[in-house]
């Protein structure tokens, strides 16, 4: 299902504000432009079909031969570990300044220690870590002592991978990764005009070796040829990014005429083409190298399911639970006192766990866990249907509910939750629909309108699917 007029109009009105001035300096498709550049994208499906597998609610493909990290990391099981802020390269891409020398960081929390960091990564479940910066070589003595520190810890069962532009690569640093135990490697080889010189030092060292860059639309045809030298190069996989706009890099994509798209941020449209292009022009020459098209839509949507998913479990109460979106629902009946009452003695007769209901403080509320939906009396309430989503801090707001998880003796993890939307008010069939259509984890029927009163649940209860709409 895709997204609803009023999702679109507050996405715009969202990078308008981001932007501000700015703004008026983006060019964006024109009606006809969307719609011929779909066209394009479309014919370029129809002709992968069959050919790919396209997967992650049609966010990602191809899905048949991904790399290890990547695989763990579109099941939701992946850490990404900014070792430092600083770079020595100036990539005109790049979404920040890549300036500062920043403690290790992972979603806005430091980790001074690599016992810290382990601890994190063991008490959130994670089966994947990557080590990133900036240029994460600039200070290698602090990457190689994180990763040998997650392998010694997890071993096989924890794959651990690095981002590089390789610049600082050599035999006896790569030497170094490979005792400590990394599994992948990632280079950037857009940062250094696509030399592989320093790639090929690690192939053959490092047990995966991978390219990862942005799909720069004006480097298509030369991008075309490195394909067979990666290939060659020992290169095991190749991954396009989806350009996108950030204050930072504004002014170096702004000059370079390109049309850019709205979304949760601005992308950049021909860089999509440009990943599909490759994409297909690699299975037409029958080169044995895997390509993965990681668009902004599946980073952005899959990678902020899994954190809400993973944060979510800690702020879950008894009569919550998590939408296969990742947020937090709440159902909640509004009726008179005595029908609250009547509701109360019903759940106790059945004998229903404490836990699964709330009647808080309020005389006429009565919240419920949904496995109680078919012992309800209906005709006595209304429904209203809350979402929280969560996320990690490194120290206290105070502006919302929150818990604090240790992840070692010297170290804690804040854990916010706030309301992501106003609730919602059902009743008499509305109810009824609402089951059927969302708590049973089913998606809308065929027929039923993206712009109707549902159609603003979806991104909370399933997510948008399907590749970044023109607009």
């Amino acid at each position: 299902m895709r997204m609803s007029a009023i999702t679109r109009n507050r996405l715009i009105a969202g990078n308008e504000r981001e932007y501000g001035e700015r703004y008026a300096q983006l060019s964006f498709p024109s009606t006809s432009e969307a719609k011929h550049a779909f066209a394009r994208r479309a014919e370029i499906l129809d002709d992968l079909g069959g050919r790919v597998a396209v997967g992650y609610d049609g966010t990602k493909l191809d899905c048949t031969h991904l790399s290890p990290g990547c695989r763990i990391c579109a099941e939701g099981g992946w850490s990404c570990l900014f070792i430092t802020g600083r770079c020595n390269c100036r990539c005109f891409y790049c979404p920040t300044a890549q300036t500062e020398n920043d403690l290790p960081t992972t979603n806005t929390v430091e980790f001074r220690t690599p016992s810290d960091y382990v601890g994190y990564l063991e008490r959130f479940g994670f089966r994947g870590a990557s080590v990133t910066g900036g240029e994460p070589l600039l200070n290698f003595k602090r990457s190689l002592a994180y990763v040998r520190a997650i392998k010694k810890h997890f071993g096989d069962g924890m794959h651990v991978w690095l981002y590089t532009n390789g610049t600082l690569a050599n035999g006896d640093i790569l030497h170094q990764l490979r005792d400590a135990g990394l599994d992948e490697i990632r280079f950037d080889i857009g940062a250094t005009e696509y030399h592989l010189d320093k790639l090929r030092l690690a192939t053959g060292v490092i047990p995966t070796v991978t390219v990862e860059i942005p799909a720069i639309p004006e480097d298509l045809e030369l991008l075309k040829c490195k394909m067979l030298e990666m290939r060659d190069a020992g290169v095991g996989y190749l991954n396009l990014h989806q350009m996108r706009l950030t204050p930072y890099n504004f002014e170096h994509l702004v000059t370079r005429n390109y049309t850019f798209l709205h979304g949760e941020k601005v992308t950049v449209l021909e860089s999509e083409l440009t990943a599909l292009e490759l994409l297909r022009y690699g299975l037409d020459k029958t080169i044995e190298l895997p390509v993965n098209y990681c668009s902004f839509v599946f980073k952005n949507r899959f990678q902020g399911r899994a954190a809400r998913v993973r944060n979510g479990r800690f702020m879950l109460k008894g009569y919550e639970d998590l939408t296969k979106n990742g947020y937090i629902r709440s159902l909640t009946l509004v009726g008179s006192p005595d029908a609250v009452t009547r509701q109360v003695e019903r759940f106790v007769q059945l004998g229903v766990s404490p836990e699964l209901w709330d009647k808080g403080s309020s005389r006429e509320k009565l919240r419920i866990h949904p496995q109680l939906w078919s012992s309800v009396a209906w005709h006595d309430f209304r429904l209203l249907v809350g979402y929280a989503s969560t996320r990690q801090l490194s120290a206290m707001s105070y502006r919302n509910p929150f818990t604090s998880v240790a992840v070692s003796p010297t170290k804690s993890v804040i854990i916010e939750r706030a309301r992501a939307v106003a609730d919602m008010e059902l009743q008499g069939e509305d109810c009824l629909l609402f089951e059927k259509y969302f708590l049973h984890g089913r998606q809308l029927p065929t027929g039923v309108e993206v712009d109707s009163r549902w159609a603003d649940l979806i991104p909370f209860e399933f997510g948008l699917e399907g590749l970044q709409d023109y607009f």
